[in-house]
C-alpha cells in the first residue's frame, strides 16, 4: 500500500487551500472515470455511474446504484483547515520594508507560524485584457514571507512566561524590503503579476501558506508530517475508498462530502450541511423516490464523519483520560462525547468495530478528559441536518492545528482500508438500520 502514501504526498502537496483541494480531487476523480456535474445544470443520472459536483472548496462525490435506491452510505471529512489570511487592503510600508495585515481564519497555533518561511496561495478575481471578470487560483512559493519573533535578548524571560501571539500585531509577515514607494504599495499586485496576466485585481482570497514540504519521519519513514493533515489526511482516505470500492448492494447510493468552512462553524453555503442536504434530495428525486420514501431512506442509512483525532502526546499525559489514550500506529480510532460533540452512538459505532474484527484492522476508543472539552466534527451537523445515523471516527494525530502535523503512515492505510469495506457493504447487514 506504499502507493497509497506516495499518492498521499502528493496530494498534501497540490492543496495549499481548499480551493486547490477540491480541485485536484476533481481531477483524480474525473481520471477514474467520475463524471463532473455542475449544479446549475439538468442533471441525467445513470445507473451504476460516478459522478462529482463542485461548490467552490467543497466536493461532492457519488455512485449512482444499479438498481432502485433504498439505501446510503455517506461519508464527509472537510477540505479546510487553520490558517492566516492577507487582508483585503494588506501593505504596511513603513521602517524600510513592506509587511502584511493578516487575520486568524479558524483556531491555528499562532506560535507555530513564526520563523517560517511562507508562501501564499488561494484565488484571485480580475478583469482580463478583454474587460471580461475571471477568477484564477493562485500558489506563489518563489517570493518567501516570514514573521519574525522577537529575539530572547529583548525578552528574557520568553522561555518560562512563554510569548503571547497578539493576532493584530505580531502576525503580519515582512514580505519585502523594496525601497520604492510606489511599488511599497501595490508589492502584493506586483506579486501576482508575475504569475497573472490581468488588467485589474478586483478582489481575492489569499493565505499565507508555509513552504515547507510533506516528509516521512522516523528511522523507517513511519510517520508523516505536513501541513493541513487537519483534515486532508481524511479527505484522501474519504477519496481512495471512493475511488476504488465497488458496491456489492445494487440498492446502495455510495457518496462522499468533502467540505469547505468546517474550521469556522460551517455556516456557509459550501458547508456540509447545506450541501449535502441539498445533493442528497437531489439525487433521491431525480431516481425517482417520492417524498416518503426519502424519509425511509434516511432511516435505512448512515453516515461516517471522518476527522483526525487527539494522539496521546507523551510530554503531556495529564491531558487525556486514562483509559481512552489514542496512540500514532494503534488504529482507527472511534470517538465519542455525551454531549455529542462527536455524534458517535452505539448503533452506528457497532458497525465500525464490527468491519476492523472483520478485516482484522485495530482500533481505538477515545472520549476526552471530563473535566476537559474537546472540538467538534461535521458528524453532528450532518446528524442534526439528516436524521441519519452518524459515527466519528478518525486517526491519530499530533500537533494538531499547528503548521506542522504528524500521523502514522500505517493508521491511514488503515483508514483507507477501512472506508473502502464501508462504502462497499453499506449499512446492508445491519438489522437495525
Amino acid at each position: 500500500m506504499s502507493h497509497i502514501l506516495e499518492d498521499c504526498i502528493r496530494f498534501l502537496q497540490a492543496s495549499p487551500t481548499s480551493w486547490h483541494a477540491s480541485l485536484e480531487m476533481s481531477n483524480r476523480f474525473a481520471s477514474h472515470d467520475f463524471i463532473p456535474l455542475r449544479e446549475e445544470d439538468n442533471w441525467q443520472l445513470q445507473p451504476g455511474k460516478s459522478y462529482f459536483v463542485i461548490r467552490g472548496g467543497s466536493l461532492c462525490a457519488f455512485t449512482v446504484p444499479k438498481e432502485k435506491l433504498q439505501q446510503a452510505i455517506l461519508l464527509s471529512s472537510h477540505t479546510d483547515s487553520p490558517a492566516l489570511k492577507i487582508k483585503p487592503r494588506p501593505e504596511i510600508a513603513k521602517n524600510h520594508m513592506v509587511s502584511f495585515e493578516t487575520e486568524v481564519y479558524g483556531g491555528p497555533i499562532l506560535h507555530s507560524w513564526l520563523n517560517r518561511d511562507l508562501g501564499i496561495a488561494g484565488k484571485i478575481v480580475y478583469t482580463n485584457q478583454d474587460n471580461i471578470i475571471e477568477e484564477k487560483l493562485v500558489h506563489i512559493d518563489d517570493a518567501p514571507l516570514f514573521i519574525p519573533e522577537l529575539a530572547i535578548h529583548l525578552e528574557k524571560d520568553k522561555n518560562e512566561k512563554g510569548f503571547i501571539v497578539n493576532k493584530q500585531d505580531h502576525l503580519c509577515p515582512i514580505a519585502t524590503l523594496e525601497p520604492d514607494t510606489d511599488k511599497q504599495k501595490n508589492y502584493l499586485e506586483s506579486l501576482l503579476r508575475r504569475h497573472v496576466f490581468f488588467n485589474d485585481l478586483l478582489a481575492f482570497d489569499l493565505f499565507l501558506v508555509p513552504l515547507e514540504g510533506p516528509r516521512k519521519l522516523g528511522i523507517q519513514g513511519e510517520m508523516l508530517a505536513s501541513y493541513r493533515l487537519d483534515n486532508l489526511i481524511s479527505a484522501h482516505a474519504c477519496m481512495a475508498g471512493m475511488i476504488f470500492s465497488k458496491s456489492i448492494d445494487p440498492h446502495l447510493l455510495q457518496l462522499a462530502v468533502f467540505c469547505d468552512s468546517e474550521e469556522i462553524g460551517s455556516n456557509t453555503r459550501d458547508a456540509a450541511a447545506p450541501f449535502l442536504s441539498d445533493l442528497l434530495k437531489r439525487i433521491h428525486l431525480l431516481l425517482g423516490g417520492s417524498e416518503e420514501e426519502f424519509f425511509q431512506l434516511k432511516k435505512r442509512s448512515l453516515a461516517v464523519s471522518v476527522d483526525v483525532a487527539h494522539a496521546f502526546n507523551p510530554a503531556f499525559p495529564d491531558k487525556y483520560d486514562p483509559n481512552h489514550q489514542p496512540f500514532l500506529g494503534q488504529g482507527v480510532v472511534i470517538k465519542s462525547n455525551a454531549n455529542q460533540k462527536y455524534a458517535s452512538e452505539a448503533t452506528a459505532s457497532s458497525l465500525v468495530i464490527h468491519l476492523c474484527k472483520k478485516l482484522n484492522l485495530p482500533y481505538q476508543k477515545y472520549v476526552n478528559r471530563s473535566d476537559l472539552p474537546g472540538g467538534s466534527t461535521l458528524g453532528p451537523i450532518i446528524a442534526e441536518a439528516l436524521g441519519i445515523k452518524t459515527v466519528d471516527i478518525g486517526i491519530a494525530q499530533l500537533s494538531m492545528h499547528s503548521i506542522r502535523e504528524v500521523i502514522a503512515c500505517q493508521d491511514h492505510i488503515d483508514m483507507c482500508q477501512l472506508l473502502t469495506h464501508v462504502l462497499q457493504e453499506g449499512p446492508n447487514e445491519y438489522s437495525f438500520f
